[in-house]
């Protein structure tokens, strides 16, 4: 199904609001261990976001859009997404170079301990995998993804930076939840981290700089707003001088992605 019209169907909302529901959520998410939480919430990338609401965005918005649980539900099934997307690299013959392969072996690893991690966290209330197409042909991309490193190279990209973005538009709704909010600063940065390593196999910079980028038209929309120069309401323009002037201030801060946005971006490679 799509991923508008899965998180409109996401559960029932009395009873996840029930103090017992919470609670056996929360348990679960200490029995997980800390070792699947060094990881990241990844909520993919994109080709079709709304540019013009990624700029100014606030996290507090997140609150007014879904619950703690709708949340995780929502993690869970980016990391289907991811979890598959690196698998299914890893197991294409021919398509990483072997020099490479320990590094989105790694990732795949973190990604699958996502899954376990946010599955048991939810128990009952675990979302089903959909499928993907990582084509883009949902969306009408029709990538070449798994015959051209290239490609699988922009692609993991582009969902690695949008899932830094992604997840700062989310952080709002974990706010009240210190157990929720505590294990969602651990990951964040570990997502981050993934970002920045993939950006540098692709011969960029770690640091996002304006709303340039080196990935096909396409995934333009990932970087909208990102040459944003005005933070907590206060315009910064020249504050860095001849430190890099205002490119060095747009690397210094990431914007966040609505919800609605990253639905529209990952119903992008969601079949069912």
């Amino acid at each position: 199904m799509n991923l508008i019209k899965f998180l409109d169907t996401l559960s029932d909302k009395e009873a996840l609001s029930t103090k017992g529901s919470r609670r056996d959520s929360l348990e679960r998410l200490k029995g997980i261990g800390k070792n699947a939480a060094l990881a990241s919430i990844p909520f993919a990338m994109a080709a079709k976001s709304n540019s013009a609401k990624a700029a100014t965005s606030s996290m507090a918005s997140a609150a007014f859009m879904a619950t703690p649980t709708e949340v995780l539900q929502f993690a869970l099934t980016l990391e289907y997404l991811e979890r598959n997307f690196y698998q299914m690299g890893m197991d294409t013959n021919g398509l990483i170079p072997e020099e490479d392969r320990t590094v989105f072996q790694t990732i795949l690893d973190h990604e699958s301990s996502h899954v376990s991690f946010f599955a048991a966290a939810l128990g009952d209330d675990a979302v089903p995998e959909p499928t993907f197409d990582f084509t883009g042909a949902p969306g009408g991309l029709n990538l070449d993804t798994f015959s051209n490193y290239e490609t699988f190279m922009a692609l993991a990209q582009g969902f690695e930076d949008t899932g830094v973005r992604a997840f700062k538009g989310q952080a709002g709704a974990l706010a009240n939840d210190n157990t929720l909010l505590t294990y969602a600063l651990q990951v964040h940065s570990v997502e981050a981290r993934h970002a920045s390593q993939v950006r540098r196999m692709r011969g960029e910079k770690g640091l996002i700089t304006k709303n340039e980028n080196t990935l096909p038209p396409a995934f333009s929309a990932i970087y909208a707003g990102e040459q944003n120069t005005m933070q907590g309401g206060v315009e910064l323009t020249g504050a860095f001088g001849s430190l890099g002037g205002d490119d060095a201030l747009t690397e210094a801060f990431d914007e966040p992605l609505t919800m609605q946005e990253v639905l529209d971006i990952a119903g992008t490679f969601i079949v069912s």
